[in-house]
């Protein structure tokens, strides 16, 4: 019976998590901020809404929601997600010259070379 156990699939258990990896920089508020939202298969047969968040270079918090189907728990990271791109949050897999910004030591050339120096007033 234990080698009946040992090589059954199950097709949910086996199956990657799917990983969302926002950003958000602004070094002119010294904001480098992370939000990972990861949709997980829990022991039970339901699926895990993981949420992590914190500084970049931080492990940063850490929020398990518990859900009955794979959908609600993909609802329920769309939801979270667009909430947060709402917010200035940037996906990580967007190119790096459409957002210009990379990573906090990017961010603040970048932020340097696209401003222009104030001018003494006269």
């Amino acid at each position: 019976m234990d080698g009946e156990l040992l090589n059954s699939h199950d097709p949910i258990m086996d199956a990657q998590p799917d990983i969302t990896l926002l950003y958000r920089i602004d070094p002119c508020r010294n904001m480098a901020r992370f939000y990972r939202l990861s949709i997980q298969p829990t022991l039970f047969g339901g699926s895990s809404l993981l949420r992590n968040w914190g500084r970049i270079g931080t492990e940063g918090r850490l929020k398990v929601e518990l859900f009955d189907t794979p959908g609600q728990a993909a609802a329920a990271c769309e939801h979270a997600a667009g909430r947060k791109l709402l917010r200035g949050y940037w996906h990580a897999s967007a190119s790096r010259s459409a957002q210009g910004i990379v990573t906090p030591a990017g961010a603040k050339a970048a932020f340097a070379g696209s401003v222009e120096p104030a001018r003494p007033a006269e």
